[in-house]
């Protein structure tokens, strides 16, 4: 566990020049070609994985992996504030979360569908166990190679080429220091980020290890938790018209119900969980982790002024990926404690509706979009080329 929390802090050390480079870029007409190479590369580092019977190759594995889905997660972001743009204004929050509620959805799909695989492989013997490790891989890589789709549809956007212009991109993403409200958000972001993962390895550590359950059962519990919002984040759409809620107070809602989940979990830890419960468990955070990875994203598009869009989701990528980091890290230091994964992530989800609350962040951010930011790239500016 220790070496996979290093090798996730390499590869996002890693990414941090990319990031960097990438996000004036994103904004041009390499979007595309970010997208397919950091695609590429993730899939290609899948396949050697399993291939050497070592486990030296874990660490760069891990480490190029979470560089590549980290930039990967970036563009595909950028894609979708493209897609929210091509709307009138006044359809643009309900756009958003429209498509980032069913995006979520789908891709928990996916989800249930490698955590299936995964667990009959792990049924397999000892003996083969880099042979299993090979093919989950494999098979993982063939299905990211599916998002290289992503890039036939996607939307580009070509800019003008300015020597002065690319000369500031190493400092680019500091533009975005001029957003307090966009800051708030990507803090909001760090928090569920962190939660999210925190408990949900806590509880599969505490499920495996201390309960000791049958190996079904932790089958339903995976695909309870990827499969149930597929069904219930939809449904949330509505509701949230109907409140008229944004963004920041459907990432509140995620924060409450991640803070019973967790507060259940500590208090309970000691008592005997039975398949129900530990069933109930995961559903709940489910809906918890889904509202909160669908609207931090949409609240970090809200606060992103046009042409401009690709800083913002540089941040979204590399901070959403440093709090599963270290909510990966904190869960597992301590395995089959889960009094400290989730009180940790108690904490962190009430800090998390603190900010929210009192950070100013909402759907107000919008207004930022008028600021004058030499280093960025205003929509006026765009060209065919």
């Amino acid at each position: 566990m220790e070496w996979t929390s290093i090798a996730w802090a390499s590869g996002l050390t890693l990414a941090i020049p990319i990031l960097t480079f990438i996000s004036f870029h994103l904004n041009s007409q390499y979007q595309t070609l970010i997208t397919a190479a950091s695609t590429g590369i993730g899939v290609f580092f899948c396949l050697p994985a399993g291939f050497f019977k070592t486990t030296l190759i874990f660490i760069p594995y891990i480490a190029f992996i979470v560089l590549a889905s980290t930039v990967a997660s970036s563009s595909h972001t950028h894609h979708l504030a493209l897609m929210i743009s091509s709307f009138n204004k006044s359809k643009t929050n309900k756009v958003s979360s429209f498509f980032s509620l069913y995006a979520t959805s789908f891709g928990c799909l996916g989800s249930a569908i490698i955590s299936s695989f995964i667990y009959h492989m792990l049924r397999e013997p000892d003996d083969r166990n880099y042979f299993t490790l090979w093919i989950v891989s494999i098979f993982s890589g063939l299905i990211w190679l599916v998002g290289v789709l992503h890039v036939v549809t996607a939307i580009n956007r070509t800019t003008v080429s300015s020597v002065s212009l690319i000369n500031k991109s190493m400092f680019y993403p500091c533009s975005l220091l001029k957003h307090p409200k966009a800051i708030g958000g990507l803090f909001g972001v760090f928090l569920s980020s962190f939660t999210t993962m925190c408990i949900f390895i806590g509880g599969v550590l505490f499920i495996v290890g201390n309960l000791c359950i049958r190996p079904p059962h932790l089958l339903y519990f995976w695909l309870i938790y990827f499969l149930f919002p597929l069904v219930s984040l939809p449904l949330l759409h509505p509701l949230q018209l109907l409140l008229k809620a944004n963004s920041a107070k459907m990432k509140i809602i995620g924060f409450l119900l991640s803070m019973l989940s967790s507060g259940f979990g500590f208090y309970f830890w000691n008592s005997h969980w039975k398949l129900g419960h530990i069933l109930i468990f995961g559903g709940v955070q489910s809906i918890g982790s889904g509202l909160l990875h669908a609207f931090g994203r949409v609240l970090i598009l809200e606060c992103a002024p046009n042409g401009k869009e690709g800083v913002f989701c540089v941040w979204y990528g590399w901070i959403r990926a440093a709090g599963l980091c270290l909510g990966f890290t904190v869960a597992s230091v301590v395995p089959g404690q889960i009094k400290t994964s989730f009180g940790a992530a108690f904490v962190a989800a009430l800090v998390g509706i603190i900010v929210l609350l009192f950070g100013n962040v909402g759907d107000n951010s919008k207004s930022d979009s008028q600021d004058n930011d030499n280093l960025g790239l205003d929509s006026k500016e765009s060209i065919s080329v």
